[in-house]
């Protein structure tokens, strides 16, 4: 599995724009420059028309910088939703300020920490006359400051659903949460009777939410495999300068042993989230299986090395100065964010047709 020529100049161009702007002031240059919001939008909604692929990169890159910027909640989450529901009126009044970058999305999904259709507990009653009034609350909804499309998931009589609403409309309320992950926001948004708008079947959007679960693992596991892989870059480095007993500390056989365990952790990693943005774009059948299996091994191996991170830097790896606890506490977030390896592993396994019965 390679990436195309095309695709290594989008990760020049990407990781240029990072480099000459600070975290969270690149998202418009990314947008106007390299078109980074609209990857995966069709060219008919104005969007470059990419993939999986395309996403992968850009998102390897933004996980090297602990970008804060919205490209998953709004440019993965939202996006794909609203390809999802097949809402072709939504998709051509939404998409084309979210490919721009004009506009930013979000996706309003998990209740009770879980990312399952089945926990969905908010209510959407058909009004009188047309329309729906929901009810309920939704945790951690990637946030970015002036969302201006919000989704929201919600069970009526049919079952779970995908709706639209104004974010600044009566009866919705959005609540920052404090989180251990500094570096990516999240909101909980609280709707009472909030007014919205249905897109696509009604009763078809736990079917919506599943695929669009699956591009979301998808684009994470490549954000983790940059991030672990500017944890290693930057282990090394300091394995090659920090000197004791006379020698660089990188000279000593125990710790190359560690750094090469470490290398091996990313280099699988990436195997596993390129296999899984290539049947994203290739194979649609096998893509929840792959997804599964990136978000576990990524998961596991951006914990790992980012851990290694802070040991192999000795005392300076546990100061507030250093980077290494933001990767780390990036990694502890990223690793539950739609669910952690065990999920994943015991979805693989249902699959599988090996779960317990």
């Amino acid at each position: 599995m390679r990436l195309t020529q095309e695709q290594e100049e989008l990760r020049s161009a990407v990781r240029s724009v990072l480099t000459q702007h600070q975290a969270g002031t690149a998202w418009a240059p990314l947008a106007t420059q390299v078109g980074a919001a609209g990857l995966a939008v069709p060219e008919e909604y104005g969007g470059a028309g990419g993939g999986a692929r395309d996403v992968h990169v850009l998102m390897e890159e933004l996980g090297r910088s602990l970008s804060p910027l919205p490209s998953l909640g709004s440019s993965v989450l939202t996006v794909g939703a609203l390809l999802a529901s097949g809402d072709k009126e939504a998709c051509g009044r939404l998409l084309p300020g979210l490919a721009e970058g004009a506009s930013v999305g979000a996706l309003a999904w998990a209740e009770q920490g879980s990312w399952d259709q089945e926990a969905v507990r908010a209510e959407a009653v058909a009004r009188p006359g047309g329309g729906w009034l929901i009810t309920g609350t939704k945790e951690h909804v990637l946030d970015w400051p002036g969302v201006d499309v919000l989704l929201v998931s919600a069970r009526t009589a049919d079952g779970v659903s995908l709706f639209e609403m104004a974010p600044d409309a009566a009866g919705v309320r959005r609540e920052p949460l404090v989180t251990m992950d500094g570096t990516r926001a999240q909101a909980r948004w609280v709707l009472v009777g909030a007014e919205g708008r249905l897109l696509g079947l009604d009763g078809d959007g736990g079917r919506y939410l599943e695929h669009v679960r699956d591009l979301a693992c998808t684009a994470l596991a490549a954000e983790q495999v940059g991030a672990a892989e500017r944890c290693l870059e930057l282990t090394v480095g300091y394995a090659r300068d920090r000197v004791q007993f006379g020698r660089p500390i990188g000279s000593f056989q125990a710790v190359k042993h560690r750094l090469a365990d470490a290398y091996v952790l990313v280099e699988s990693a990436r195997s596993a989230a390129l296999g899984a943005a290539f049947a994203a774009d290739e194979n649609p059948d096998g893509l929840p299986r792959a997804a599964a299996v990136a978000k576990s091994v990524c998961s596991e191996a951006f914990t790992a090395v980012a851990g290694e991170m802070i040991q192999l830097h000795g005392g300076i790896g546990i100061t507030w100065e250093h980077d290494a606890h933001r990767y780390f506490k990036r990694a502890h977030g990223a690793g539950e964010l739609f669910g952690p390896p065990a999920h994943h592993r015991a979805r693989l396994a249902a699959g599988l047709g090996l779960a317990a019965r």
